[in-house]
């Protein structure tokens, strides 16, 4: 819990977010600071941001489109080899059949959920391969399956999972919806409309009140998601205060997705141990993914999470992907909790072998931006990034939840230089 009162608590985020805002300016965040992408120059001076928002500037911005497309018409690798794990995807056809649902169940009784997250995958990858190729159908299915559901989701429920749901999938439909947004046809309003009235309150149900459980109950993975759709649905809405919301939960929120408690201890040599290391494997590549799309989309609006208290976020990476990678060697420091409602005492001595050396994209988008973008050594990243690629999304990784947990195509859509552009003198991350 916090010690200070609001006021103090108010005066530190503002540090902290004034921090932020010089950071990713000397960064080179968004290069072009008058660029749009939340006011960053005007933020500098004003310690706020405007109230629009970079678009595209979610996962991809427009030069992030423009390198893929002229690398996919050069037919350069990996580029290609992403590009054909794309067009192989069956969701990514333009014969894709939506499926809208009035009331989505995830947990309990009557589960249906697999209905959205299907769908949405299918709008993502149909709108990623129209602005790669050009060809309009895949855009206008796109705009179809999001339209249809806008005008069809009245409610996500079920039991607790059901925070996940709104989580994962809010943040992975405003993606799908940045990149046709504009397009002929698209309803954005209405869809704006659907992510404020359904996916938002119960973002921010669980951030406050963590389903009335202990704050350290739920593991960083349902904190991170709900995090990233109240980011996205902040950016894709225009609405400065949520993304400013979300923002500050990721500096000081209490649960388990903010940076000091998703990642309880760096060590050293580079490695800084994951809150869901203990758990299991599945989870922690899971966290993985959910934590550096966070990064990404503050990134393509000018903010820079990725360095983050010394760029803990790369040490972590590291961590997971050495384990995943087969190692051993990794230290491993006690990490206790408490669980349910009465913070009953739990802890984790070893690390959790379960799920170990899983295929999930997610390493390409986090190498790319520590080695490409900053000139950072990342070996056991770069070990996994290379091992599985390219990297496939929705569809290629099994039928069940977690095949659709992180929207993929990294070596398409992250991929800045190849192995052999990448210069030998990296910066090691100490």
């Amino acid at each position: 819990m916090y010690t200070m009162d609001d006021n103090t608590a108010a005066s530190g985020s503002t540090l902290k977010r004034r921090r932020l805002i010089k950071g990713a300016i000397a960064a080179g965040g968004l290069a072009a600071a008058g660029a749009g992408g939340l006011g960053i120059a005007a933020a500098a001076q004003e310690d706020q941001a405007t109230a629009q928002a970079a678009h595209p500037g979610l996962l991809h911005t427009q030069a992030d489109f423009d390198r893929m497309k002229a690398k996919v018409d050069a037919g350069l690798e990996p580029w290609v080899s992403g590009w054909n794990r794309l067009t192989a995807n069956g969701h990514s056809q333009s014969t894709w059949a939506a499926r809208p649902t009035a009331v989505i169940i995830r947990g309990g009784d009557g589960q249906n959920y697999p209905q959205l997250y299907n769908d949405i995958h299918a709008a993502y990858q149909n709108a990623l391969r129209w602005k790669v190729s050009g060809v309009t159908a895949h855009r206008d299915k796109a705009v179809e399956i999001l339209n249809g559901w806008s005008s069809t989701l009245q409610e996500v429920t079920g039991n607790a999972d059901r925070f996940l749901a709104a989580g994962i999938y809010g943040y992975q439909f405003c993606a799908a919806a940045d990149i046709v947004r504009g397009a002929p046809g698209f309803d954005l309003g209405r869809f704006q409309d659907m992510m404020t009235a359904i996916f938002l309150p119960m973002n921010e149900s669980f951030l406050t009140n963590h389903n009335d459980a202990c704050i350290t109950n739920y593991w960083a993975n349902w904190d991170l998601c709900n995090m990233a759709s109240k980011l996205a649905i902040g950016l894709i809405c225009d609405d400065a205060a949520i993304t400013d919301q979300a923002i500050d939960y990721f500096w000081n929120g209490e649960g388990n997705g903010s940076i000091g408690n998703a990642i309880p201890f760096v060590h050293g040599g580079g490695l800084a141990q994951w809150q869901e290391s203990g758990r299991d494997q599945g989870h922690s590549i899971m966290g993985i993914g959910l934590m550096a799309s966070i990064m990404e989309m503050a990134w393509n609006q000018g903010v820079d999470l990725y360095g983050a208290n010394d760029n803990a976020f790369a040490k972590a990476a590291e961590y997971v992907a050495r384990y995943n990678a087969g190692h051993d060697d990794l230290p491993f420091t006690k990490y206790s909790w408490g669980t349910g409602q009465n913070c009953a005492y739990r802890e984790h001595t070893v690390m959790g072998a379960g799920g170990r050396g899983q295929a999930r994209p997610v390493w390409e988008m986090v190498f790319h931006h520590y080695t490409s973008r900053r000139g950072f050594a990342l070996p056991n990243v770069s070990a996994l990034a290379g091992t599985n690629s390219p990297e496939g999304g929705g569809g290629d990784y099994g039928t069940t939840s977690g095949g659709f947990d992180t929207l993929g195509f990294g070596t398409l859509a992250h991929v800045r230089l190849t192995w052999d552009e990448i210069p030998d003198n990296l910066k090691p991350l100490g």
